[in-house]
């Protein structure tokens, strides 16, 4: 499988993947930020580091199978200044749609903060499916509310394990404790 992973950050794709499974052959990478780039080679040695979004030519690349990216959310946020796509980071939401349109890929994912429904609808429009919300904290103890756009089959709402900081076991070397790893099992 060839994956594209857009606003890599520090490959948590490649985490995903590995953990499902997943066999990859190449793994194309667009990040800009050298600390993540680090950690991604740190990580994961044979990404391929494909550089800034805005300089990929998509005839340079093999048939993509799986687009990934979750573009910069500072304009969508309410923690932000809400410049929805005037915001110059968040304007690249259209880099990952012409590389999308470009490669065709058998699936894509993109993922973003929640936002207002008439930006939520305009990424909707482009992309021609409707975001899943899906907040982290139905499988973590973390509040994360997020939207993920997606054309692969029977994603669904995940099942809520009800974890707290309680399950959480700071003092162990793996974060995760058995009651974590039981809920998750069950």
């Amino acid at each position: 499988m060839n994956v594209l992973s857009l606003f890599d950050g520090m490959s948590c794709g490649q985490i995903a993947l590995k953990e499902l499974g997943y066999k990859v052959d190449n793994y194309f990478a667009s990040e800009i930020d050298n600390s993540a780039i680090k950690v991604t080679i740190n990580n994961f040695p044979n990404t391929l580091q494909i550089g800034d979004i805005t300089k990929i030519d998509s005839k340079s690349l093999p048939k993509i199978d799986l687009l990934i990216g979750g573009s910069p959310c500072q304009g969508f946020s309410i923690a932000g200044k809400l410049l929805n796509f005037e915001d110059e980071r968040s304007k690249l939401f259209f880099e990952y749609v012409r590389l999308k349109n470009e490669l065709k890929p058998t699936y894509f994912l993109l993922e973003n903060v929640k936002m207002k429904q008439e930006w939520q609808d305009i990424i909707s429009n482009y992309l021609g499916v409707n975001p899943i919300r899906i907040n982290a904290s139905v499988l973590s103890a973390c509040k994360r509310d997020r939207l993920y756009w997606t054309n692969i089959p029977n994603i669904t709402q995940p099942t809520n394990l009800n974890i707290s900081f309680d399950d959480i076991n700071q003092n162990e070397q793996n974060w995760i404790s058995e009651s974590i790893i039981d809920k998750i099992k069950n």
